[in-house]
């Protein structure tokens, strides 16, 4: 319990820290910018075509012509999965959190935060945690996350052509260098674009991220063993294996410095 406690004051000292000396709620909120709207719509209309390029489903485009000339389309190349994708694209945002402890446009990013989740868990050890935001409204989305979608829901209709541009001839370049760079912000500070995250001990995003990984690499493994047990089952009973040709590392007996 102390050493929790201990946690809360140095997280306390750091939120205040970091917020603006003397300053009203308008300073300790800072929008963003419009290289970072730019940045996540890019990011989303990506994830978004990709999950949606996916199907092999086609369109048959003769429903609602009387003379029946039209001709089947494939939904990936389809008006239809551009709009659909387009319609939504801000809501996505929505599913961001705003991150205070990272720097730059990294701020930005699903998830919980360090931050919150950090006292969320002292909460749950009965640590009496006291801020200017009452806990029923720390889930709650935040000014600069719902400015984000604000924002987004401007830049997709005023950049709507460029979208469609990009969708019908350039999907071979990145959307992110053809929309932000190339017309967005066009002569304006385009260095957010470039700004990474790679993860920290105890971020919580990583660990995530880090986890999904090895449980696909689990799932592959297992079905490589599976798959070699299948193969052995339907060999002739008594019939050993093919010899691969490669000898199996045997397992050392004593450490090298055993040999000093």
């Amino acid at each position: 319990m102390a050493a929790a406690v201990a946690a809360a004051a140095a997280l306390l000292l750091l939120l205040l820290a970091a917020a603006p000396a003397g300053g009203d709620d308008s300073d300790w909120v800072r929008l963003p910018s419009k290289c970072e709207v730019c940045k996540y719509v890019a990011v989303e209309l990506k994830s978004a075509f990709e999950e949606t390029g996916k199907t092999k489903e086609v369109i048959d485009t003769k429903y609602g012509f009387l003379d029946g000339k039209g001709a089947a389309v494939k939904y990936t190349q389809s008006d239809i999965r551009l709009i659909e994708v387009t319609e939504n694209i801000c809501k996505r945002l929505l599913d961001y959190n705003l991150h205070k402890e990272r720097s730059g446009s990294n701020r930005f990013a699903k998830g919980m935060s360090e931050t919150f989740e950090t006292l969320h868990n002292l909460v749950h050890k009965g640590v009496k945690v006291v801020m200017d935001i009452p806990y029923e409204l720390w889930n709650e989305t935040s000014a600069e996350v719902a400015d984000l979608k604000k924002q987004c829901d401007v830049l997709v209709e005023e950049y709507e052509d460029v979208i469609e541009d990009w969708y019908r001839h350039h999907q071979t370049e990145d959307l992110s260098q053809f929309l932000c760079a190339d017309h967005v912000l066009k002569g304006k500070d385009t260095s957010c674009l470039a700004e990474k995250w790679t993860g920290k001990k105890g971020d919580l995003a990583s660990v995530g991220e880090k986890q999904s990984k090895k449980k696909s690499g689990k799932k592959k493994k297992k079905g490589q063993k599976d798959e070699k047990e299948g193969a052995a089952s339907l060999l002739p009973t008594g019939e050993a294996p093919e010899e691969t040709g490669v000898q199996e590392e045997a397992p050392l007996t004593h450490s090298p410095a055993d040999e000093l």
